[in-house]
């Protein structure tokens, strides 16, 4: 097992799942049957000192309220509503301030976003560090979930947003979740897969291409950097929190003129061939590169 995506091949055709599941793991989300007509989405995330922040840079508030945001990308990649959440803090060499101002920062940015937090644990760690985690729920009509494998040959490849440079420029601890942005692309049937941008761009669309079984062709020219990035920014640095997704060719103009959520960007289409993705000659992008943050 060479890297994070071998492990999970691995690991989850083991995971046996009941009727209750409708959306097992491997997206964005799990979703569970709640009523007849809607799905309870489920997302567990963690922030870890010196893995996810600088231990001695990042403020507490920061820290917290990033960790309850990288979940609520989660549920926007699946153009659902976030409801509840529960939280668990474990930590060594923190005082009760600290702790506190974490737990304020996750239930500040939770109230922005009517989210409601309805429990957790806390506990120590045997040595220095911060090791938190949020597992978050919220709802999605059956008929509107958007998940990774609905990309068929000759949709159209968007992301929102600007991509690269998210660590010096302090995008990774202050981005806004794309909700909203979600909310419409599911509600009004335009995506037809869609993942959030959380380990770099080539990384994430590799999977996306996977689960649908498609080739991702970009234009590299066409993406869309953010202040101080280059084009291998934005391909591999990660932490973007953008949603990337495919809308049929036939419904991308319409989109474009109805988009009211700030940049939205053409970057590539979706044809048929072994997974991958590749320049708009052919040319593959994922060989012998980094293609963002693996564990």
């Amino acid at each position: 097992m060479s890297n994070e995506l071998n492990f999970l091949k691995k690991l989850l055709p083991s995971l046996t799942q009941s009727d209750s599941v409708a959306v097992g793991p491997g997206d964005d989300c799990a979703a569970l049957n709640w009523d007849e007509n809607h799905l309870l989405l489920v997302a567990v995330d963690q922030l870890i000192g010196g893995v996810h922040f600088f231990r001695e840079t990042t403020t507490p508030k920061q820290a917290g309220r990033k960790l309850i945001c990288r979940n609520l990308s989660d549920i926007a990649a699946m153009g659902g509503s976030p409801l509840w959440a529960l939280l668990t803090v474990a930590t060594a060499g923190r005082n009760a301030d600290w702790i506190l101002n974490f737990c304020h920062g996750v239930s500040e940015c939770a109230a922005q976003y009517g989210v409601s937090i309805v429990g957790g644990d806390t506990a120590s760690l045997p040595a220095p560090g911060e090791v938190t985690t949020l597992t978050i729920m919220g709802i999605i009509e059956r008929d509107n979930i958007v998940r990774r494998n609905g990309a068929k040959p000759n949709d159209v490849l968007f992301v929102t947003g600007t991509l690269g440079n998210s660590l010096k420029s302090g995008h990774h601890l202050n981005f806004t979740p794309r909700l909203a942005e979600g909310r419409f692309l599911s509600q009004n049937y335009y995506a037809t897969a869609m993942i959030d941008l959380s380990d770099g761009l080539l990384l994430d669309a590799r999977r996306l291409a996977e689960a649908s079984d498609v080739r991702f062709a970009l234009d590299v020219n066409a993406l869309p950097l953010r202040a101080g990035a280059n084009q291998n920014n934005a391909l591999a640095d990660g932490e973007d929190y953008e949603l990337l997704f495919t809308v049929p060719h036939d419904r991308a103009d319409h989109l474009e003129r109805e988009w009211k959520f700030g940049k939205l960007t053409r970057i590539g289409i979706a044809q048929s061939g072994t997974p991958d993705i590749c320049e708009m000659n052919g040319k593959s992008l994922t060989a012998n590169r980094k293609c963002g943050y693996e564990h």
